[in-house]
């Protein structure tokens, strides 16, 4: 399973989240693809105001101030599917 971590430069809370996401990744097995939306027009729009996301094949499981066990929960789900 591939995660698309929306994230830019700087940002405190795409930190944290990058932190939350690195301790799951070893149980849930995932890879984390971190796109800097600085680097895109089109994630800059569309993700500007809500970084960091985490999106799985479009969907976003989480953005901004991300709760890691609503986030596990969600992920573990998408994983034993």
């Amino acid at each position: 399973m591939t995660i698309d971590f929306y994230t830019r430069p700087g940002c405190h809370l795409c930190e944290d989240a990058k932190k939350v996401l690195d301790s799951m990744t070893k149980e849930l097995s995932f890879l984390v693809l971190e796109r800097n939306i600085d680097t895109s027009d089109e994630w800059t729009e569309k993700y500007g105001l809500m970084i960091p996301v985490v999106e799985i094949e479009g969907e976003v499981l989480a953005y901004g101030n991300i709760e890691p066990s609503a986030l596990f929960t969600k992920l573990k789900q998408i994983v034993n599917e």
